[in-house]
């Protein structure tokens, strides 16, 4: 199994839930400006619109997943143990797969333009708002003390959240939500995450030198 990714982005969601899962899979880099790969596969080929993540999950097979929370989905579903996603056809699952819809279009969405400085001044505020409308409801939705989004066991949608909190990229600072603070030191606290951010740099140091050795 391939896990096509970049250094963080939303692929960090997907690499969270098969760290959780315990899913054996091989990291591969795709360098969003350079438009190379970690081991050399053409990524214009495996995603023509230039998006990570992408999943290989069988080898020998030119199936492709792509979309965080499909793979993610995807992942968790082959693990109905792990309850990481609600079982399909109930409707607990239509709940969850609404509410990962949300995060989204209303958390990941409205980062990139402001991340890219593609914004008019109205614009920026327009977004901004949303994203602290939508953070402020997940801080509401921690603060009757459960560990995680929807109980004590991290899901598909904790991920999510996880893989796409770049305030610091975008300028929306959501440091007075203290319930989600204290999720997020919670969550990266987890053996999976620790995992996930350490095979992420792992990964991009070794393509970075060799793309440095390339052009020397």
């Amino acid at each position: 199994m391939k896990l096509y990714i970049a250094n963080d982005t939303c692929s960090r969601a997907a690499q969270l839930v098969a760290n959780e899962l315990g899913v054996e899979h091989e990291l591969v880099h795709f360098d969003v400006f350079g438009k190379s790969t970690s081991n050399g596969d053409d990524f214009a080929a495996i995603n023509p619109l230039g998006y990570v993540p992408v999943l290989k999950p069988i080898d020998d097979s030119n199936d492709l997943i792509s979309e965080t929370i499909v793979i993610a989905t995807y992942l968790a579903d082959q693990h109905p143990e792990s309850n990481m996603i609600p079982k399909h056809g109930t409707l607990e699952r239509v709940k969850a797969d609404q509410f990962n819809v949300f995060l989204a279009t209303e958390i990941a969405q409205k980062h990139i333009p402001l991340m890219r400085k593609l914004m008019t001044d109205e614009g920026i505020q327009f977004h901004s708002n949303k994203l602290l409308a939508a953070y402020k409801r997940l801080d509401d939705q921690l603060a009757d003390g459960r560990a995680y989004l929807f109980g004590d066991n991290i899901s598909v949608s904790d991920a999510y959240v996880w893989g796409t909190m770049w305030g610091s990229r975008s300028g929306v600072n959501i440091d007075h939500l203290k319930n989600l603070q204290a999720w997020k030191a919670r969550l990266e606290a987890r053996p999976a995450a620790i995992k996930t951010l350490k095979e992420e740099a792992e990964i991009v140091a070794v393509h970075e030198a060799r793309i440095a050795a390339s052009a020397a």
